[in-house]
């Protein structure tokens, strides 16, 4: 039941077929303190975290590499410059001023991918703008990185 309500979450957030990419059936979870789905792992490694606020998930490392694994460029994906990868991929936030590319169904607070320009995935995290305003902005945030591929 709880994978299943995962899957529903991932497909609605992410697209149809993104469930399964993410929750394979060697997921386990963990509920909150009201019995809500919470956390999503695969062995000891987290995959999500389901956002009491809205009930969207956040995605760990692992789960930003299944994702990018799973959808086709430029899918969720906001491109930023080779030059600034290494910063970003340690943790560090992703400014407008960097945005080379953005898929354009992305808005802002949505879950993202942010790649280098060869297409290589260094983080996930928070679009704080939309693709009009990363790409016309050169000041401020366009993505709260949550996770960088080289933190863990």
């Amino acid at each position: 039941m709880m994978l299943k309500r995962a899957r529903i979450i991932a497909d609605f957030q992410f697209g149809r077929g993104s469930g399964r990419a993410l929750f394979g059936e060697d997921t386990t979870f963990q509920l909150s303190n009201t019995g809500r789905l919470r956390h999503l792992f695969r062995g000891d490694e987290r995959i999500a975290t389901v956002r009491a606020r809205d009930g969207l998930l956040t995605l760990s490392s692992l789960g930003a590499k299944l994702l990018y694994d799973h959808l086709p460029a430029p899918k969720r994906r906001v491109t930023i410059l080779d030059e600034v990868a290494p910063y970003i991929a340690k943790g560090g936030t992703a400014f407008a001023k960097h945005v080379v590319e953005v898929d354009p169904e992305i808005r802002a607070g949505e879950e993202v991918l942010v790649v280098d320009e060869g297409g290589h995935l260094i983080a996930t995290g928070k679009a704080v703008l939309s693709l009009e305003e990363m790409m016309e902005i050169s000041r401020g945030p366009a993505v709260l990185v949550r996770s960088g591929q080289e933190e863990d």
